[in-house]
């Protein structure tokens, strides 16, 4: 099996890079990047501009895209930049994919995601939800995690102390509350790829702690 990555560089797109290399049902990983991956002989890792993606690149055609492209506000620095990297670069990617005859399609979406949300950030995710339902994938599945836990390349000081609080409670919190640690979504995204269950699937974080 042929799994398209995007977001390979990320705290939870690491984790799916490492388990589908290790992964005996996915022979080869391509990974589109910014910046060079650690070379493995099942990985081939383009760099590319995502601003810019190459329309006719023979890697588009997978049995499977996953998806765990996304920033913060803080990284982005307006609300534009941000969705940009939230909604714009995994929809170009979808419709490349698509386009290329793919059909599956993965995200790694958030909890609370909707359009009508009040929140910006869970209305750019439940946007992207929208529009990837219009795709055409045969399988479309959108992870939901709440708080992610896992060593981050920056420190987050907000998301730290949370975790540490929602980490203490944890045993007393519903499943849907509990920090969910960036392999288990690493997993349930890996595992909505290679089975591709008909239609559009949710899973949320109940399934994540």
């Amino acid at each position: 099996m042929k799994i398209l990555l995007v977001g390979a560089t990320g705290l939870v797109g690491s984790h799916v890079l490492k388990r589908a290399l290790a992964d005996q049902r996915v022979t080869r990983v391509v990974a589109p990047a910014r910046r060079n991956l650690t070379e493995h002989p099942k990985l081939e890792a383009p760099l590319v501009d995502f601003e810019h993606l190459p329309a006719d690149a023979s890697w588009w055609q997978a049995d499977a895209v996953i998806c765990t492209l996304g920033t913060t506000m803080k990284q982005a620095g307006s609300r534009e930049a941000f969705r940009q990297v939230d909604h714009h670069y995994p929809l170009a990617v979808a419709h490349l994919a698509r386009r290329h005859g793919t059909p599956t399609y993965v995200l790694n979406s958030a909890v609370g995601a909707s359009s009508a949300s009040r929140f910006f950030y869970n209305r750019v995710k439940g946007a992207l939800e929208d529009d990837l339902a219009t795709c055409g994938f045969a399988s479309l599945t959108f992870v939901r995690p709440g708080l992610i836990s896992g060593p981050r390349q920056q420190f987050r000081a907000g998301e730290r102390a949370a975790e540490c609080v929602l980490a203490l409670l944890g045993p007393v919190l519903p499943r849907r509350m509990r920090v969910n640690p960036a392999d288990n979504i690493a997993r349930a995204l890996l595992d909505a790829a290679i089975e591709a269950k008909p239609g559009v699937n949710v899973i949320g974080s109940e399934a994540l702690a």
